[in-house]
């Protein structure tokens, strides 16, 4: 598998439910937007990058990078996203990661490559829990999921266990996977990174 056959997609399609109904993408995260620090983690290892959004759409469109909205209104959930960017992507594989994880490891593309084997998906794991939204898949499996989310599926690890797949261990790196839901988390992250503890 090599570099043109994947392409990143930054899943900022959600309701932010938890952070007041606010657009995670858009959060500030040590004086950046999310979304700034995660295509910055991404662009060094791979040549494509899509975005997956409801809202603030010319925000996104003006990072340059191509935008791709649910096929589906009403917010149905991180599926429905993965849905209409493996529709929409044209490479092989489609590599999905949260818009609110600002420190998603420098070798994520590279590892999970190496740890899919023969296996259709590849869900991170940090060696106490897997991260489901951090995922290399199989973009032939699109077909599949649009059937999946026609029958009313919604929940990621279900679909997945319809499917070769796999854990990659990250174990080594745990913290690269932390992620922003409330603001609480945020003055967390912001002080470990202002440390450069674990980061």
């Amino acid at each position: 598998m090599h570099e043109d056959e994947v392409t990143a997609v930054i899943l900022a399609g959600g309701e932010g439910r938890r952070m007041g109904g606010r657009d995670k993408g858009w959060e500030s995260f040590a004086g950046e937007p999310l979304i700034t620090h995660v295509v910055n983690r991404l662009a060094p290892q791979v040549g494509r990058i899509a975005i997956n959004a409801n809202r603030s759409l010319e925000r996104y469109r003006a990072l340059g990078y191509p935008l791709i909205s649910d096929r589906e209104t009403g917010y149905h959930g991180p599926l429905m996203g993965m849905w209409s960017a493996l529709c929409a992507v044209e490479t092989p594989w489609a590599l999905f990661v949260p818009c609110d994880s600002p420190v998603l490891p420098a070798d994520l593309v590279t590892r999970l490559q190496d740890g899919i084997g023969q296996q259709r998906i590849a869900v991170a794991h940090d060696g106490h829990r897997a991260h489901p939204v951090v995922a290399l898949i199989d973009t032939a499996l699109r077909d599949d999921l649009g059937a999946a989310l026609r029958d009313g599926e919604r929940k990621i690890d279900r679909w997945y266990a319809r499917h070769p797949w796999c854990h990659v261990d990250f174990s080594d790196q745990p913290e690269a996977f932390a992620n922003l839901n409330s603001p609480d988390d945020r003055d967390v992250m912001e002080r470990r990174w202002r440390s450069d503890e674990s980061f």
